[in-house]
Formats: C-alpha cells, sequence, structure tokens
C-alpha cells in the first residue's frame, strides 16, 4: 500500500546517518569481533552512563536481558512476579523461562501502566518481584511503586523496552529497580539493526553475573561454573548501537514535538489522548490514541494514505499460552478496554510536520 504517510519508516533514519554506520559496521568487519568484543563493550559503557547507571550488559535481545535479570534475583519455580497484562508478551516470557509464575494487576486507565494502588492485594507469600513496564516509552509511576518494594522487601525490575531516555523526577529509567531490561529491536528508540538488548544495574557483583550467565555460564573458556545461555550481543550490534546513541536525545526531542502537535491537533476530538504519569517524562515511542471505534477509525485512516497500528488488541492474560493460569475475560476490564479501543499513529523523528497534520486531519475527517 502506497501510504502518504507510513506507520513507520526505518529506511528514513538510516539514511540520516548511513556514512556513519558504514564507518562502524567496516570497522567492525576489518576487526573481526563478531560475537560481543570492543564494539560491545564501548556501547555497554556509554549506555550505563546514559542510563545514570554504573553498568550495562549487552544481550541478543531485550527479552533475554529480562529473563537474565530475574534469574540474577534468584526468581525460580515456587515464586511469584507481579506484572501487567498490558504490554508485548515477551514481558512475561522471562518470568515463564525463570520457572516462576506471572501474577497479573490491571492498569490505571490514564496512563495504561500497572497501577500501583491494585499491587499489594496481589501480593502473596510467593510474590518474589515486580516488574511494571514504562509502556510506549512513559515512565510508570516510580515512587508509588519503589516505595511498595522498598516496604514489602520486593525486588523492582524495570521493563524499560520501550523508554530509552524516558525521565521520573529528573532521573533516568532504569536506574531506580535493582536491575532493568532494554530492547534494542529495530523499531525501538535506540534500535539496532537486528536483534540486541541490554541489562542496566548498579550492582557489580549482578553485572559480573550477567555476563557470565550470557555467555554459557563461563568467565574462563571452557570452564562453566553454572547452567549459562548463548545470549551474547553481536558486535555489529554494539557497533550500529554506538552510532546511534550519539543521536537518539536528538531523535526523543523531535518524537516529543511530534506528539505535542498530535495533541494539539487532536484536542476536542472524541479520542481520548496519551497522558503521562506526574512527575514522569516520556519519550513517545508509541503514540496511541483510544476510541471504541477504533476498528473504523484504522481503516478509514489507511484508505485514506494513514498507516496505523495496534499494540497491543489481546492483553496477555487472554493469550492461549497463558491459558493455564486461570485468567477470564473480565479479570482486567482496563487492559482489556484498551486493547479494544487503542490505535497508534505514526510517530519517528523523520516524520514532517506535514505528515503529522495529515494524520491528525484524516481523523477529524472520520468524527466529522
Amino acid at each position: 500500500m502506497n501510504l502518504r504517510v507510513p506507520y513507520f519508516d526505518l529506511t528514513a533514519q538510516t539514511r540520516t546517518i548511513r556514512p556513519e554506520l558504514d564507518v562502524a559496521i567496516g570497522r567492525n568487519l576489518d576487526r573481526g569481533s563478531f560475537c560481543l568484543g570492543p564494539d560491545v563493550v564501548d556501547f555497554e559503557q556509554s549506555f550505563a552512563r546514559y542510563c545514570d547507571s554504573a553498568h550495562a550488559v549487552g544481550f541478543n535481545s531485550g527479552t533475554s536481558a529480562l529473563h537474565i535479570a530475574l534469574l540474577l534475583l534468584n526468581v525460580g519455580p515456587g515464586d511469584e512476579v507481579i506484572t501487567t497484562p498490558m504490554s508485548f508478551v515477551a514481558t512475561c516470557w522471562a518470568i515463564t523461562y525463570a520457572g516462576a509464575k506471572p501474577v497479573f494487576v490491571d492498569v490505571d486507565d490514564a496512563t495504561c501502566n500497572l497501577d500501583p494502588a491494585r499491587i499489594e492485594a496481589a501480593i502473596t507469600p510467593r510474590t518474589k518481584a515486580v516488574m511494571p513496564v514504562h509502556l510506549y516509552g512513559q515512565p510508570f509511576d516510580l515512587g508509588a511503586i519503589s516505595e511498595i518494594c522498598a516496604r514489602r522487601n520486593l525486588a523492582l525490575v524495570e521493563d524499560a523496552a520501550q523508554a530509552h531516555g524516558a525521565t521520573y523526577a529528573g532521573r533516568k529509567v532504569g536506574s531506580f529497580g535493582a536491575v532493568a531490561g532494554f530492547s534494542f529491536y529495530p523499531g525501538k528508540n535506540l534500535g539496532a539493526c537486528g536483534e540486541a538488548g541490554a541489562l542496566v544495574t548498579r550492582d557489580p557483583a549482578l553485572a559480573a553475573r550477567a555476563r557470565a550467565l550470557r555467555e554459557h555460564g563461563s568467565t574462563v573458556r571452557y570452564y562453566h561454573d553454572e547452567i549459562g545461555f548463548n545470549y551474547r550481543m553481536e558486535g555489529i550490534q554494539g557497533a550500529v548501537l554506538g552510532v546511534k546513541l550519539k543521536h537518539l536525545d536528538a531523535w526523543t526531542a523531535r518524537r516529543r514535538e511530534i506528539a505535542a502537535r498530535y495533541t494539539q491537533l487532536l484536542t476536542g476530538t472524541p479520542l481520548k489522548l496519551p497522558r503521562v504519569v506526574p512527575r514522569g517524562e516520556g519519550v513517545f515511542h508509541l503514540y496511541v490514541v483510544r476510541h471504541p471505534r477504533r476498528d473504523e477509525l484504522k481503516k478509514f485512516m489507511e484508505a485514506n494514505g494513514v498507516g496505523t497500528a495496534l499494540h497491543y488488541p489481546l492483553p496477555i492474560h487472554l493469550q492461549k499460552c497463558y491459558a493455564s493460569l486461570g485468567y477470564q475475560a473480565g479479570d482486567f476490564p482496563l487492559a482489556e478496554a484498551i486493547g479494544r479501543d487503542c490505535l497508534s499513529l505514526p510517530i519517528y523523528p523523520e516524520m514532517t510536520d506535514e505528515q503529522v497534520d495529515i494524520a491528525a486531519g484524516v481523523i477529524s475527517r472520520f468524527f466529522q
């Protein structure tokens, strides 16, 4: 489909930095350091500083980073981890891979993030950790959730897969919990040329163990102290991410400009527009609006040359893969309503103001 406003355009970003990428990838090819290596180390150090943290450990995906994050905290069989039903399913994969049970709590209707007021009712003697998601790039209520975790002696794991550079109370997300996981899937605000992820922590012992676990449980080659995984970041991805990280703040500023423009143009329409938690500053990985006629609006926009997407139409508790947990439709009505009504509008740094105006104009025509 030839769209005037595509939902997303990765090639536009690549074109703006292609010479830098060519140099970085060429250097990696010349080095021949394709699994971990100096490009990954350089990126890890830069990303740790960017996140206001002490250590970053590169992985082959954000899912792997979250899995290892839970293992570092000794989450395992018999344990429960409280999380949100409104996220990409990989949040729960990490809990399941660790052998623990996901326990869902409904979300806040305004921000779509895990509702702190509902957490304590879900805590049992088996609860080991709370793993909320900075959904759509908007910080969850770190003040309230951190306080609950500290008071109830629970580990806080931040799923920051969508929130590179977001802040809460002036501090970068990923630096609040015991461990945080980030994704560098190509469509993320900071995206690799393939799959990649990172784990961030202030604890040097956790970082050291994470490095061993991602490399077959080994600190000395061919000697394995515990069961490990092949979760290494590729050297080329480290090189790419090192280039892109230098541009991330400028890209984030542009995302915020686009989001502000959407909000200005769409205020007064029947759409429910994004809201950010107090004291938080989001990075607008997604700009998600809501309306009961979502499906009609989506078809109308695409028929008029504007791409859209759905994040996420079926909450995790209703996915067939988690039927064994016993949840039913109606258990988390706010998450379910968001799934029915949500629509992601185009947002990426290379969008022009004209394209934003076109998308907003199509929406206005739909409601007229």
